[in-house]
Formats: C-alpha cells, structure tokens, sequence
C-alpha cells in the first residue's frame, strides 16, 4: 500500500507532463497504479463486489490493468480451488530477475479486485504473485482442469471487448509471462570483409495453439509483422524482427525490467 505523499509525487510527475510510463519507471510505481490514482488517489475502504455477478454482469472497471492481468494469466498463471473458505488462489510466476514486472503483476491484481490482498510468495527463482478470492473464476473463465495446452482457450466476448480496446495491454502481458526481447546477430561480407551486425527481436512462445492464435491475432491488429520461428517438441515460437515492428514493440512494451 502506497501512502498519500508517494502517491502525490507520482501524480506531480504525470501534472509536469511526464507519461505514465515514465513516471512509472522513473517511481518504481505501476503505470496502472498512477493512472488510478488520477481518478481516486485515496485507497478503497468499501466492499466491492464483482462485476461479473451482478444481475447484469459487466467488465472489470479497470480494463487495461485486465487486459495485461489477462496476458500474464494466459501465460505464466493459474487458479486453484482451496480449502474452506477461501475461494480460488490466483498465482501468477514471475521471475527474480525482473522486479518491474513483479510490482506491475501485483497492482495490476490489485487493481482488477481491489479489495482482494495480493501477497508475494518465494520459490526458487521465481515469485508467485497471489491473490485470494471466490470470484477468480468470473474474471478467467478459462480456468478448467488439466493444462491450459491441453484444453480449449477461447476468449469470452466480453474479454475479447476488453482485448480489442486495449490491444497493448494484452501484448504486455503476454509478453511479459512467455515473451523477452534479446539482441541477435549476423555477419555479412561488406568490402570483402566479414562484419558483425546486432539486432533487437521479440519471441513469444506457449504450449497452447490458442494461446498462440490470440497472440498472432492481436498483433495482426496493431500492424505488428511476425513470423513463426523454430519449433521445440513442446513449445511454438512466433518471432518479431523486422525493423518497424520492433520498433512498434519498443514503443509500446519495451523489454522486462
């Protein structure tokens, strides 16, 4: 939780014409964490109940913070029934080595069920940023027994609304569980003499077809050219590496930190 006065001088960076982005790398802040605060810099005290229960179900209220919930969920996440009383674990996986995307992971949560705790759990190499509630399965109704590679994953039309408004964020996320951007290189004979050239490139991989479709679809959208890459026994790879494609990548994710 965040006091008044951090929370006032993430807003002073965004008032002096700093982006969200910025701002946010700039504070160690996520930008979904700013920009709520824009419309409500005090924290929720009330019971909030779920959007998607209500006699007319409606979407989460923060629908880019979903959206990149959404991605992380689809790739590195899962939900669990527990004991008692305590509804479903949401747990999604994010690796040590990038503390941004773990607060990001976390306020995203917070901000798709605000009045839900989020705590982080160590494992070896990895964290699993976890959330308990009864209503998990409203905002994923993916989840179902078995691997999400094993079953079918299709999008409800309502989260295809969200996707489709918020295209980036989905991206986001997904690139943020099962994506990186790396440098490779080549050499090419110039002169007579053999130079080596570096380039940026985003992959993204995942088990599911599904999974790889929304992905491929969702880029298509944006004006993003991919490719499929080398393929394991059990992982499907789709490459990013024309220039002005990544450079749209860059603009709108940029690599893990």
């Amino acid at each position: 939780m965040y006091d008044r006065e951090t929370r006032e001088r993430a807003l002073s960076l965004v008032a002096q014409g700093s982006s969200l982005n910025a701002a946010s790398k700039q504070t160690g802040i996520s930008r979904y964490a700013i920009r709520s605060w824009q419309t409500r810099i005090e924290p929720l005290s009330h019971k909030a109940e779920c959007p998607r229960c209500e006699p007319v179900p409606q979407p989460p209220k923060d629908a880019e913070a979903y959206a990149y919930l959404l991605g992380l969920y689809l790739g590195d996440g899962c939900l669990s029934k527990q004991p008692r009383r305590r509804g479903y674990a949401l747990r999604i996986a994010c690796a040590d080595a990038w503390p941004g995307l773990i607060a990001a992971c976390r306020d995203a949560v917070k901000a798709v069920r605000p009045t839900n705790s989020v705590c982080v759990i160590q494992r070896e190499g990895c964290v699993n940023v976890t959330s308990y509630s009864h209503h998990w399965p409203c905002m994923f109704p993916q989840h179902g027994p078995g691997k999400k590679h094993e079953r079918p994953i299709v999008l409800e039309p309502w989260q295809q609304q969200i996707v489709d408004a918020h295209p980036w964020d989905f991206l986001r996320g997904l690139i943020h569980s099962d994506g990186c951007r790396i440098t490779n290189w080549t050499t090419r004979t110039v002169g007579g003499k053999r130079k080596r050239y570096e380039y940026p490139r985003y992959f993204f991989t995942n088990m599911s077809t599904d999974i790889l479709r929304l992905c491929t679809d969702t880029l298509d959208k944006v004006g993003v050219e991919w490719k499929p890459a080398r393929q394991s026994r059990r992982a499907q790879n789709i490459s990013v590496a024309r220039k002005s494609s990544v450079a749209l990548m860059d603009r709108h994710i940029g690599p893990k930190y």
